[in-house]
């Protein structure tokens, strides 16, 4: 774990080796938050050129947290998307793009993308849609061993493309910021809600180090929303601060997102890459089997 032996080590590390590039993931980045601004600051850090986050949608508070602590003075932090199945970075800022808090990037060359509606038609700029690759690219594999057919899948699940998986945004200027995985997206009275927007948007309140959200089944609504947060160092889960929360999310996303029910919890499930596994959360909540955890950190 990045926090052991203790909260600072990762700043020790750069410190004791010169480290030049620091790859992580989000999730690492909000734990470092929760510790506390202090660690990084006992270290030299200079070294440190660039800081590149994947894993999960690099939310902007810390994006921001990243800029200002990693490095005194200030550090390029980049965002990219991949997954196993593209064998690269896909989509991404290169450290001499202009980078904007929440988007990933852009296609990186040998790649192209958009975001299109269930039949496969493009969405209008700045709504939610499915991400989809529209042709061959570099590495691609070519079929599954023994099971071609769902590799075929993929290709056949909406017109068009590969078809990633994951729900998206794409701004005029064709930045494409991800949303979370189609089968985490929250469906509240007909509304598709991404579970990235709500856990950014708590994370952006200064209590909050990380969050976890997902649909509960509500007889009216169809789902409702159900958060689980971890605090940051020196905050104290109060019944005042659950309201502050519900308040925050509300003024971000409107009062469609706004949570049911939030929970202040120690940890959360995560994937020894640094993705939380929702769907245990999920299956805890409804007391279903969560399926294969082997990939879980221990």
């Amino acid at each position: 774990s990045p926090d052991t032996p203790h909260p600072g080590v990762t700043w020790e590390l750069v410190e004791k080796y010169r480290i030049t590039k620091l790859f992580t993931a989000p999730t690492t980045i909000r734990m470092w938050m929760k510790s506390g601004d202090h660690y990084p600051a006992r270290y030299d850090r200079s070294s440190l050129q660039l800081v590149v986050c994947a894993g999960e949608p690099l939310n902007p508070e810390a994006y921001l947290w990243a800029t200002r602590h990693a490095r005194a003075g200030g550090v390029p932090v980049r965002d990219n998307w991949w997954q196993t199945e593209t064998a690269a970075p896909t989509i991404g800022t290169l450290p001499s793009m202009p980078f904007k808090p929440g988007y990933a990037g852009k296609p990186f060359p040998g790649y192209a993308a958009r975001v299109v509606d269930a039949a496969g038609e493009p969405v209008p700029a700045g709504a939610g849609g499915f991400l989809q690759l529209t042709q061959p690219w570099p590495q691609m594999m070519r079929t599954i061993w023994n099971a071609p057919e769902r590799y075929e899948a993929y290709w056949n699940q909406i017109p068009g493309g590969y078809t990633t998986g994951d729900v998206a945004t794409m701004d005029a200027d064709g930045s494409i910021a991800m949303l979370g995985r189609s089968d985490d997206v929250l469906n509240v009275a007909g509304h598709r809600i991404g579970s990235a927007e709500v856990e950014s948007a708590l994370v952006g309140h200064l209590a909050v180090a990380e969050a976890a959200a997902i649909g509960i089944p509500d007889a009216i609504k169809g789902e409702a929303i159900k958060v689980f947060v971890i605090l940051r160092a020196g905050h104290v889960w109060s019944d005042d601060l659950r309201a502050a929360l519900i308040a925050q999310v509300r003024h971000e996303l409107g009062p469609i997102a706004t949570p049911q029910e939030i929970v202040c919890v120690a940890s959360l499930p995560k994937t020894r890459s640094g993705k939380i596994v929702r769907r245990l959360l999920k299956a805890q909540e409804a007391g279903l089997d969560p399926g294969d955890l082997t990939t879980l950190e221990q």
